[in-house]
């Protein structure tokens, strides 16, 4: 099988709302986290979707999911404290509900620009190699720096962003967040990072340069223009 798990639970600070989570911002009418479940749920091969959400926004999820026919919905469980907590909670409660074997992809609620040839790739490359993470080249130049000065400049070529979905065997992400539940590490910024920690090979997936994840206002006028342009797209033949 192959279970979305959509990791919601964040407040958004950055994004500067005051009424509401910015994955519950409205655009053309929709919810962000409803165009984000959708691309899941139109996707042939991901079989369901585990959705980990604010505990407070919870119910208000569940009207957007029954107003918009969301069928493949198998769970929501609440956020946690941190985003490994959250996205740990629903690992887990995939593992609750399917095999060890399934494919998970985890993915951002506030990525919903994500396409169905990235999602396609990363399950053909965790089928074939355990682990699939979407990565854009870096188009800018990369610095380390020490104390404020530019001590090493890191060859581009050799640079990737990881994006989202980042995809595993659900039994091995499962085993990876029980080892760091045991072992008291809770800073991981993503399941790639916490995979890598505990000696998986990771292998990567080139996903759109249009995947990107809303975090700030200019990111959500970024996407608007996107999908207003692939809208366009569909009626003018551009």
């Amino acid at each position: 099988m192959n279970i979305a798990v959509v990791f919601a639970g964040g407040t958004g600070q950055r994004m500067n709302s005051k009424s509401k989570p910015k994955q519950f911002l409205m655009l053309h009418g929709r919810p962000i986290i409803i165009y984000t479940l959708e691309r899941f749920e139109q996707h042939p091969d991901v079989d369901a979707i585990v959705v980990v959400c604010l505990k407070d926004w919870i119910g208000e999820l569940k009207r957007y999911i029954s107003k918009y026919g969301l069928s493949k919905i198998a769970s929501i469980v609440p956020g946690g404290g941190s985003g490994q907590e959250s996205i740990r909670n629903g690992v887990f409660e995939s593992s609750r509900l399917f095999p060890s074997d399934s494919v998970v992809l985890v993915h951002d609620g506030v990525r919903p620009l994500i396409d169905d040839q990235t999602i396609s790739d990363c399950i053909r490359c965790t089928n074939e190699k355990g682990s699939a993470v979407t990565v854009v080249p870096a188009i800018e130049t990369i610095v380390q720096s020490t104390d404020g000065v530019i001590d090493n400049i890191i060859d581009r070529k050799r640079c990737q962003l990881a994006r989202a979905p980042q995809c595993f065997r659900l039994g091995d992400l499962y085993e990876a967040h029980e080892r760091a539940l045991s072992d008291g590490l809770t800073e991981f910024i993503d399941s790639a990072s916490l995979m890598s920690y505990y000696g998986h090979k990771l292998y990567e997936v080139e996903g759109s340069p249009a995947n990107i994840k809303i975090t700030t206002p200019s990111d959500y006028y970024i996407m608007r223009a996107i999908m207003d342009e692939q809208e366009d797209s569909q009626f003018f033949g551009f």
